[in-house]
């Protein structure tokens, strides 16, 4: 019997051992681009409270983070721990949009899947450049907000592609280059270089989650810019902090609108 793309999704997402994911997640993409994996996009699913993760790092409000700094190398250790964390967070999220949601196109759970690889890769530059560093993946405390937001997004596929690629994956693309430049004030070149292939890759990503929002509210009769409105003032009534890429969003596809408006807020 051929295996389930969804649900051994699912059963990567689980996995708590960090290396055991990494690997769940390269052999499932590469039996699903040999054609070894089925998909079955009306199976109803099991609901997955919280993702397998390690007993390390310690999750703390994000108030409590440990200070970040680029002058020691001790901080930018805090820096790049962050970071990892993030991606680690992210391997989950896409492994969750694959199998969460129910009959979206095949090409929807093949995106994500491929976000899921990438993902795992940005996980393993950090985390060998943490090595360098003298430190490794859960030495420092982190914080769950990107997993909180995958939470208060799992009723609808639509809100999910509105606000976790659209809003915390897009907030990467902002933040990145004021990162990088501390670095490289710093004379860290190598984390450098990571954050330009993680940014790169980003910008897929948020192209990625623009594609499938437009999808959903096509397929709904709802117009994207206003229904993306909408859902800020739920979800984020204080409004979006600045400063923005626009470089890299328009890149990702964000509309002259949807720009327009960033810039006003």
């Amino acid at each position: 019997m051929m295996k389930e793309m969804r649900k051994m999704a699912a059963q990567c997402l689980l996995l708590r051992d960090v290396d055991e994911k990494l690997a769940g997640v390269r052999a499932l993409a590469s039996q699903w681009d040999n054609q070894e994996v089925d998909l079955d996009s009306a199976a109803a699913i099991t609901n997955i409270d919280q993702p397998g993760r390690p007993e390390l790092p310690l999750l703390v409000r994000a108030n409590k983070m440990p200070r970040r700094g680029f002058g020691t190398v001790a901080g930018r250790a805090i820096m790049m721990h962050a970071i990892a964390h993030i991606e680690f967070n992210a391997i989950n999220l896409a492994l969750d949009a694959v199998y969460r949601f129910t009959n979206m196109p095949e090409a929807y759970y093949s995106d994500w899947l491929q976000v899921a690889v990438e993902e795992a890769y940005h996980f393993e530059l950090i985390r060998a450049h943490l090595r360098h560093l003298g430190a490794d993946y859960g030495d420092y405390e982190a914080h769950g907000g990107l997993w909180e937001m995958c939470e208060k997004t799992a009723h609808d596929s639509l809100v999910r592609m509105a606000l976790v690629p659209r809003v915390l994956e897009a907030r990467g693309l902002d933040v990145t280059p004021g990162i990088q430049k501390k670095l490289a004030q710093a004379g860290d070149d190598n984390a450098v270089s990571i954050l330009a292939i993680i940014l790169r890759d980003e910008i897929g990503h948020v192209a990625i989650g623009n594609r499938w929002f437009r999808y959903c509210c096509e397929k709904r009769g709802l117009e994207p810019v206003d229904t993306f409105t909408e859902l800020l003032a739920e979800y984020y009534p204080k409004g979006l902090m600045g400063p923005y890429n626009m470089v890299a969003r328009e890149q990702a596809g964000f509309s002259k609108r949807e720009m327009a408006l960033l810039m006003k807020s």
